[in-house]
């Protein structure tokens, strides 16, 4: 027979921790952050972080005596082996200098009994089977993603804490230091303004409008000024290649007419202003996936994934009713995309980062006398509106109304060629409103109206 296999550990990294703590105090300050009591294979070792960190907590000193006490009001010192033992680990560790070496090994010890753990988990949602293999698959992942990000379920959270990290997340639009947790910018002055600094971190956007009205190009200049500044912007088109998402960056980029590239029909000044823009592009760190039939669960991973490989910051989603469904037989579209919407929703949260999914819209907006988009046209599904915690529409009076009949109903005011509006029919957490944006079809660009650029456009 052979022996049962230990779960991985180290005994010795372990007791180097506590003992350096010990030591200096200060040192619990740098391992807190990364390594909880659970980490601990030892029974011991954990009862002594434990009352570690109860004294940090409570803002009392950290040393052997300390603990010691600690342990003892809560009759552990004696199942610790006694001060004997706390000395021992004060002993067998020279200096508390690489105390964050050796909680690194204690922390990678517990991740791989965690995938111990967790592989059991998943064996046993294969072995249950069940009648939809995408919720056993997105189970199989959550287990995973809580290991990856060192997190499990959620509990209760006292109210200090969360505010707490309201006030880390409100330095953060004023400190550099805190940027991670900063909104993500569109490039957009006014509706950054409405936005309170831009994108919200785990906030799920949605931008609409009927085909061919922009939306696409509205979400990727956002992202394209994102990237420039700093944030790390995933694409996932289930529309358009990446070619084509490329290209039309590359003329906004450069300012040089899109079928003008597509043909490579460039002067001089062009070609250079053409080379500028594949030079100033090839550094954003923008990623695009252009699959184009996927669904949620393939959707998420990939994002995970990308998260923890290069810190992503937002992500697009272009768009919402092309995604694929669960495939139930039970399910209707309608039901599907509110799964849909919700595990978005949910994504952003999980990742702590803002996601902008472009949707279409119904074509209830072609049969009113007025075309201006309204929340029931969201198309497919109620719940977008609710999962939602912004809504924008991109509206074009020059798409619905010619320059003649404008002329005809008003002659005084000038006719709103290539004029949008971005309405903000839904924001959970600021106001409402309206901004207008400039559309420059040439260039697949939209601007704020107060830009230079603009203004050259309309002299």
């Amino acid at each position: 027979m052979y022996a049962e296999r230990l779960p991985p550990h180290d005994v010795d990294a372990e007791e180097s921790v506590i003992g350096s703590i010990m030591i200096d105090g200060n040192s619990l300050n740098k391992v807190a952050p990364i390594l909880r009591p659970s980490d601990f294979y030892s029974e011991k070792g954990r009862w002594c972080y434990e009352a570690a960190l109860a004294l940090l907590e409570r803002g009392e000193p950290v040393d052997q005596v300390s603990v010691a006490h600690e342990l003892s009001l809560h009759d552990r010192l004696e199942g610790v082996g006694g001060t004997d033992y706390l000395g021992h680990l004060v002993v067998v560790v020279p200096t508390s200098v690489h105390v964050e070496h050796y909680a690194t090994i204690v922390r990678h010890t517990s991740i791989m009994r965690q995938l111990i753990r967790v592989g059991g988990d998943i064996a046993a949602i294969g072995y249950e089977g069940g009648p939809d293999p995408d919720a056993a698959l997105s189970k199989a992942e959550n287990l995973l993603f809580r290991v990856r990000s060192g997190r499990g379920s959620s509990d209760f959270t006292h109210i200090r804490d969360v505010l707490d990290t309201y006030i880390e997340e409100s330095s953060a639009l004023h400190d550099p230091e805190f940027s991670h947790l900063a909104p993500i910018p569109t490039g957009f002055t006014d509706f950054d303004k409405l936005l309170a600094g831009g994108m919200q971190r785990s906030d799920f956007l949605v931008l609409a409008a009927r085909p061919s009205l922009g939306k696409s190009t509205l979400a990727f200049n956002i992202a394209r000024y994102a990237a420039g500044q700093g944030a790390v912007v995933g694409v996932f088109s289930l529309e358009m290649s990446a070619a084509q998402i490329v290209l039309r960056l590359l003329s906004s980029e450069s300012n040089v007419d899109g079928y003008r590239l597509r043909l490579g029909l460039l002067s001089d000044s062009e070609e250079t202003r053409q080379q500028d823009a594949i030079g100033a592009l090839s550094d954003l760190p923008i990623y695009i996936d252009d699959t184009p039939i996927q669904g949620i669960v393939e959707m998420r991973g990939k994002a995970r994934r990308l998260q923890t490989e290069r810190g992503l910051d937002m992500l697009v989603v272009d768009y919402l009713q092309l995604i694929s469904g669960t495939g139930r037989g039970d399910a209707n579209r309608v039901q599907e995309m509110g799964e849909i919407s919700r595990s978005l929703k949910g994504l952003a949260r999980d990742l702590d980062i803002p996601i902008l999914a472009c949707s279409q819209l119904s074509r209830a907006v072609e049969q009113r006398p007025t075309h201006r988009p309204l929340l029931s046209d969201l198309r497919e599904s109620g719940s977008i509106e609710q999962d939602s915690d912004v809504v924008a529409f991109i509206y074009r009076e020059d798409v619905y109304t010619s320059r003649e009949d404008w002329e005809k109903r008003n002659p005084s005011e000038q006719y709103p060629e290539n004029i949008a509006e971005l309405i903000v029919s839904k924001h959970r957490n600021g106001p409402l409103g309206t901004i207008p944006l400039y559309f420059r079809n040439d260039v697949v660009r939209f601007e704020s109206m107060t830009q230079p650029s603009h203004s050259m456009e309309l002299a």
